[in-house]
């Protein structure tokens, strides 16, 4: 079982995940997000690790969950390397993952890399496209629903959003990062100005 293509590709997406967490926190605690980490923090003998597993994984032609779960962080940690990422293919594996195991972590996810592989509109229609009874309650989705907005220009929307995602935020540190962001949003003006 060690040697199976999912169990694999599990053990490779804990290791990126594991190769990132000195880069999640700034000097004061604070939250920063993956797309704003300092790459020079991570961890690149446990990305090579992962990418190993990965590659093994690969050979067996078992496609799973997992599998691309950590083919999206393997192109995420790709940043550390090359200095930027590979948005349309991530976009593209996220398609997979939705396809393969549609839970609300992949759809909200694939709107995300959508809306950096295109635009935020793009992203925007297809976080839309997630049913509002799944997301209710799905902190990731108002966070990026609210981001998504505010690229937008939609601010009184992404303001109520913001807020909604800092309710659902079960980390304070995550809260004080989406506050600042609302904040940054200027004075609450009617009408989505």
């Amino acid at each position: 079982m060690p040697d199976e293509a999912e169990v694999l590709g599990l053990v490779a997406l804990m290791l990126f995940s594991a190769a990132r967490r000195s880069a999640r926190r700034d000097p004061a605690g604070g939250y920063v997000p993956l797309s704003e980490q300092d790459v020079t923090h991570w961890s690149l003998p446990l990305i090579g690790e992962a990418n190993a597993l990965l590659r093994r994984a690969e050979r067996q032609a078992k496609p799973g969950r997992y599998q691309l779960e950590a083919a999206i962080q393997s192109l995420h940690c790709a940043r550390a390397f090359t200095g930027k990422t590979d948005w349309p293919a991530i976009a593209w594996l996220y398609d997979g993952l939705a396809a393969l195991a549609p839970s609300i972590g992949a759809l909200v996810g694939r709107a995300a890399a959508i809306a950096e592989a295109q635009d935020a509109a793009a992203g925007w229609r297809a976080l839309q496209a997630i049913p509002a009874d799944l997301v209710e309650t799905y902190q990731p989705y108002w966070a990026t629903a609210a981001h998504l907005l505010a690229c937008l220009q939609q601010r009184a929307e992404a303001r109520a959003a913001y807020a909604r995602a800092i309710e659902l935020a079960g980390d304070s540190a995550q809260r004080d990062f989406l506050r600042r962001k609302m904040t940054a949003l200027g004075p609450a003006i009617g009408g989505g100005a």
